[in-house]
C-alpha cells in the first residue's frame, strides 16, 4: 500500500465550511505554499478535484469544476445586458472570471481590479489552464489596488460589473467590499441599463445567514436584485449569487433567449450554463426563499460581515 492509499499517512486540506462543518481533501502534492501581504496562498493537487487554489485554507477554485462557478457568476448578467462592451471586475485573481467575460464578442474593454498582485502572479505561473492567457488579452486592463479606492477615484462607467471577491474574513482584504456603501459605489459606475453580478457566499443550510445578508444588502441598494444558486462540488455546497440592476431582471429571461444569445455572442461552447440551467439557477427552493424574505440585516461599513 502506498502512502497516498494509506489514510494514516495522507496529507489533508482542512476546509472549514462553517464553525459546525469541516470538509477534508486528501492532498497528492503541494505545488506552492506562501503568504502575501494580505493572505495565505497554496496551490495543491488533490485526489478529489485536481489542482486547487487555496486562500486562507479555503478552496477558491479547482481544475475539475471551476467552470461551474465562473460560468454562473459571469454569463447570467452578461447575457441579460443587451450588448455589454465595458466590464468592471472586482477581484477574480486567478483570471477565470476575466476569461469568461472575454469570451463575449461584444466586449471591448475589461478593467479588473485586485488588491493582491502576488496572488495574480502565482496563479499566472501555476494555473495556466485556468486563466488561459486572459491577462494578455489587449482588451484587459489590470489594476492593482483596493477596489473601493478605484471606485472612489475612477471617472469611467461600465455596462456590467462582476464582483468576485474572497469571503469576508475579519483579517482578510475583502470585508469592506460587502457593505451597502460598496454596492452604492458599484451602482454609481454602471451606465444606464447596466447590471452587476455578485458572488454572494455559500447558500447551503450551515452557512445560509451570509448569503441572505449579502442579498438583502444588495436589495437595499438596487431596485432589482435577484438571488440564484448553483452546486459547486469542490465547495461541497450550494453557492449563492445576486444579479442586480436599476432596470434589468435577469431572472425573467427565457431559456430560448439565453440560448440564442449564447450562440450569437460567445465564441466557444459553455460547459455548464445554458438556457435550461438559467431557469434552474433562479428557481430557488421554498425554504431558501423563506429565509431570504425573513432577512432584515443590511451590512454597512459600521457593521461589516465577517465569516
Amino acid at each position: 500500500m502506498s502512502d497516498s492509499d494509506n489514510p494514516d499517512k495522507r496529507q489533508w486540506l482542512r476546509d472549514e465550511v462553517s464553525p459546525a462543518l469541516v470538509q477534508l481533501h486528501s492532498i497528492k502534492r503541494e505545488i506552492f505554499r506562501g503568504k502575501t501581504s494580505f493572505q495565505a496562498v497554496s496551490i495543491i493537487d488533490t485526489d478529489s478535484f485536481g489542482l486547487c487554489l487555496v486562500l486562507d485554507d479555503k478552496i477558491q477554485s479547482s481544475y475539475s469544476d471551476e467552470f461551474i462557478y465562473h460560468e454562473a457568476l459571469v454569463h447570467p448578467v452578461m447575457l441579460a445586458h443587451k450588448s455589454p462592451e465595458t466590464v468592471f471586475i472586482a477581484g477574480g485573481g486567478e483570471g477565470a472570471t476575466l476569461r469568461e467575460v472575454l469570451r463575449h464578442t461584444t466586449v471591448k474593454k475589461v478593467v479588473m481590479v485586485d488588491i493582491d498582485k502576488e496572488v495574480i502572479d502565482i496563479c499566472h505561473k501555476y494555473l495556466p489552464d485556468v486563466h488561459r492567457g486572459s491577462f494578455e488579452d489587449p482588451r484587459c486592463e489590470l489594476v492593482i489596488m483596493d477596489a473601493r479606492k478605484y471606485l472612489e477615484e475612477t471617472k469611467d462607467s461600465f455596462d456590467v460589473a462582476i464582483v468576485d471577491l474572497v469571503e469576508p474574513l475579519e483579517a482578510g482584504p475583502a470585508c469592506m467590499l460587502y457593505t451597502s456603501e460598496f454596492y452604492q459605489m458599484i451602482r454609481s459606475i454602471l451606465k444606464p441599463g447596466g447590471i452587476v453580478g455578485v458572488q454572494s457566499g455559500a447558500a447551503g443550510w450551515t452557512n445560509l445567514q451570509n448569503f441572505t445578508a449579502i442579498h438583502n444588502t444588495i436589495k437595499s441598494v438596487f431596485p432589482v436584485a435577484r438571488p440564484y444558486q448553483v452546486y459547486v462540488p469542490s465547495f461541497v455546497d450550494m453557492w449563492g449569487f445576486t444579479a442586480a440592476s436599476e432596470t434589468i431582471d435577469a431572472a425573467v429571461i427565457t431559456p430560448e433567449k439565453i440560448d440564442r444569445s449564447i450562440s450569437a455572442r460567445i465564441d466557444k461552447e459553455l460547459l455548464s450554463y445554458d438556457g435550461q440551467s438559467h431557469i434552474t439557477m433562479f428557481s430557488l427552493p421554498k425554504h431558501l426563499r423563506t429565509e431570504l424574505e425573513k432577512e432584515t440585516r443590511i451590512i454597512t461599513d459600521n457593521q461589516p460581515l465577517y465569516m
